[in-house]
């Protein structure tokens, strides 16, 4: 077992966005960090080609792990009534894949951050490091600002079940793209116990049925039924800890390639690409924008080992295409 180290999810449908990640935690964290990939599934060919020259990443070795989260997640989705009664209720790629993250629980590092491969670091992680020491989870994001029908709990039902208040489960609704943590937590036992409450007494209608395929719905679920301290920079009492990260909703300053908040220039942990596809980075990096947000900082870290691959001058989308674009950028901010 390794003291510390950092985790993300990825296959070779991410590869840019990945190298750009893994150039990003070189130059804003640590060159000798060691980073694990969690395999999404086995296309990685290109992933092993790209970290043979970076000995500080490795790939996730235990694919029974990786399977025990996968049948767990599966378990839970098939006696959530909404998968019961509407099965095209979830994405086509729906097969608890996602839910391979949480391997990190059971992984090589005694104490870890774990990074969405779609986000670029923007500054070291002592401060998370810092907060594990009396936590055993670590956020920075603001979901529990969501309207209630909006949030990955179902806190109405859950108030009704008396086992927790709204103020309890508000402040404690999290994502699922950036969470630092501690080896060992949830052991079999305990997901046993855990898969028991949400297939057998009914709580799988605790997670929301508006998202309730989504890891994110579930790792709520998990951290509230565990009891564990959680803490989240957004609710942080030094206004200095509270920023935003995704890329579309958030804005931030550009100073030497490292993103600020753009009301006070407060550091921020990451940028998250969130909602934006593996193809429009492809496209990015032919040199045809596609209206990414801060693309030049994309760029500067996906081709920081390359320069002279970065593309210089970028080619127009047709209209139509930007429209469709600047149409659910706009969808996404409404959620948000």
């Amino acid at each position: 077992m390794k003291p510390l180290g950092i985790y993300t999810l990825a296959n070779d449908l991410v590869f840019n966005q990945l190298v750009a990640f893994l150039n990003s935690v070189e130059v804003n964290i640590s060159s000798t960090i060691p980073i694990c990939i969690i395999p999404f599934d086995d296309q990685l060919e290109r992933i092993k080609q790209e970290i043979a020259s970076r000995p500080n990443v490795s790939i996730f070795p235990d694919q029974n792990i990786l399977k025990t989260w996968e049948n767990f997640a599966c378990a839970y989705a098939q006696a959530h009534p909404e998968a019961r009664g509407n099965p095209n209720s979830h994405p086509r790629w729906y097969q608890g894949k996602l839910h391979r993250r949480f391997a990190a629980f059971h992984g090589i590092f005694e104490q870890f951050v774990y990074f969405d491969a779609d986000s670029l670091v923007m500054k070291p992680i002592d401060d998370v490091l810092d907060k594990l020491t009396e936590y055993d989870f670590v956020f920075d994001d603001w979901e529990h600002t969501k309207l209630t029908p909006y949030a990955a709990l179902n806190i109405p039902l859950i108030e009704e079940t008396k086992a927790f208040s709204e103020a309890e489960i508000r402040p404690k609704l999290h994502c699922s793209s950036f969470w630092g943590s501690k080896r060992g937590l949830f052991p079999a036992e305990e997901l046993a116990t855990l898969q028991d409450y949400l297939v057998n007494r009914g709580e799988a209608v605790w997670i929301n049925r508006k998202g309730w395929w989504d890891d994110a719905y579930f790792f709520n679920y998990l951290t509230l039924r565990c009891e564990r301290p959680l803490f989240n920079f957004t609710l942080s009492s030094n206004s200095q800890d509270r920023t935003g990260n995704c890329a579309d909703a958030d804005p931030f300053q550009d100073i030497n390639h490292i993103l600020y908040n753009a009301q006070g220039l407060k550091p921020i942990h990451r940028l998250h690409y969130m909602g934006f596809s593996e193809k429009d980075f492809v496209k990015l990096v032919q040199g045809i924008d596609v209206g990414i947000p801060y693309k030049e900082v994309f760029l500067h870290y996906r081709f920081l080992k390359n320069p002279q691959e970065k593309p210089m001058r970028f080619r127009s989308q047709r209209l139509w295409v930007k429209l469709q674009r600047w149409m659910k950028m706009i969808q996404r901010k409404l959620r948000q």
